[in-house]
């Protein structure tokens, strides 16, 4: 299930399906204005991206002056941004590539969200991991300012999809989005950071390491070009992708405002399953998770049930926990009722332990027999009192 990396002239065939004025036009269009912008998502998805470009770049004023967005259309190179991009080992996909991961197109049928939406122009992807081969991708995001308990149950859940075959999805920011990368390499599988910033960039600076190694070992994603900075709105933008590339979405932690319940709009939207880890009901980094619970979102505390219900169907299943088998499981109602009745410490005579129990003598003392053949019961003298396994 894990993808095999590619390198070298491999990359170059990969990106090779779609046509170059194709590939272009979408860069260039891209460059033109914040990401997920809905009106030229769906200008491009009716019209085509090169027929959009065209038009755009032959606008102009009342006084036949190319207008403002002609004038910075003009001003673009992207075919030297492709150029500078492959030597620094990234590559730059659009519909059509056979890299391209499909599931991104169901965005342009879901809505908006907060004024963002559609599917991305291109993506901008360094690394060896092959977007289309991502083997049952599963996004796992949170907080930043995460708790140890939260961090640990992002990492658990990280190391178990990677150990099952998944690709785990999320953002490289600090706290629980570090923790499920973390997690899924010590689980030695592949793992993707989608970046509100251009790949070749590191945000937050301090997870550079990181960052650098997923180039080496598998994907860093971003819509926006290389040397692009983040903003807050492009965090936002960002989480579509990460919902859009991911069969399902578990969210650890998330306070009532958290970006992360931004990636939970988007993944109902996509009709994607949507996953919550609880936490203590008194945590402020837990509560936007809770109101997902209480609105239907699936309860989970592992990547076990993570892997069940985002995998196919049959596999993966959970073994629901249960308690250690004792020896009074296996007792019918009237034996149960007897042994209840009988003296912990001191012994009592069969009578007494029929009275007691509210059944018959005789009943009683058959009964009796049968929990000291058990070992549940031991004779004192006359009378009958607990075994030491009964207590």
């Amino acid at each position: 299930m894990r993808p095999a990396p590619r390198t070298g002239a491999t990359l170059r065939a990969t990106t090779s399906r779609a046509g170059d004025g194709e590939r272009l036009a979408r860069l260039a269009l891209g460059r033109l204005g914040e990401p997920g912008d809905p009106r030229l998502a769906s200008l491009v998805a009716e019209l085509g991206a090169q027929r959009v470009h065209r038009h755009l770049a032959e606008e102009r004023d009342l006084g036949g002056v190319l207008t403002d967005v002609a004038a910075r259309l003009a001003a673009l190179d992207p075919a030297r941004d492709l150029e500078r991009a492959e030597r620094l080992g990234i590559r730059f996909l659009v519909p059509g590539d056979a890299e391209w991961p499909t599931g991104l197109d169901d965005l342009d049928h879901c809505g908006h969200v907060q004024d963002r939406g559609g599917s991305p122009l291109g993506l901008w992807v360094r690394g060896p991991l092959r977007l289309h081969e991502l083997a049952s991708p599963v996004a796992v995001v949170g907080s930043r300012s995460a708790t140890t308990y939260g961090a640990e149950v992002a990492g658990e859940i990280g190391a178990h999809l990677a150990d099952a075959g998944a690709t785990v999805v999320s953002g490289a920011a600090f706290g629980i989005d570090q923790a499920a990368h973390r997690g899924a390499l010590a689980g030695r599988g592949p793992t993707v950071a989608v970046l509100a910033c251009g790949v070749d960039r590191a945000y937050p600076v301090a997870h550079k390491p990181l960052l650098d190694h997923l180039a080496q070992h598998g994907a860093v994603v971003s819509e926006l070009a290389p040397g692009c900075s983040p903003t807050r709105l492009r965090f936002l933008t960002r989480n579509r992708l990460i919902a859009g590339l991911s069969l399902g979405t578990v969210i650890v932690e998330a306070a009532v405002r958290s970006g992360a319940l931004n990636t939970a709009h988007w993944t109902e939207r996509l009709s994607r399953p949507l996953m919550g880890v609880p936490g203590p009901v008194t945590s402020a980094q837990s509560q936007g998770v809770h109101q997902l619970l209480r609105t239907g979102a699936s309860l989970v505390t592992r990547g076990a049930e993570v892997a069940e219900l985002v995998g196919v169907a049959g596999e993966h299943l959970v073994t629901e926990e249960r308690g250690a088998v004792r020896v009074r499981d296996a007792l019918r109602p009237r034996e149960a009722q007897v042994l209840d009745a009988v003296p912990v410490h001191q012994s009592a005579g069969a009578d007494s332990i029929a009275r007691t129990a509210g059944i018959g003598l005789v009943e009683v003392q058959r009964l009796l027999v049968r929990l000291h053949e058990r070992g549940l019961v031991d004779r004192v003298g006359s009378g009958w009192c607990l075994s030491d396994a009964a207590r």
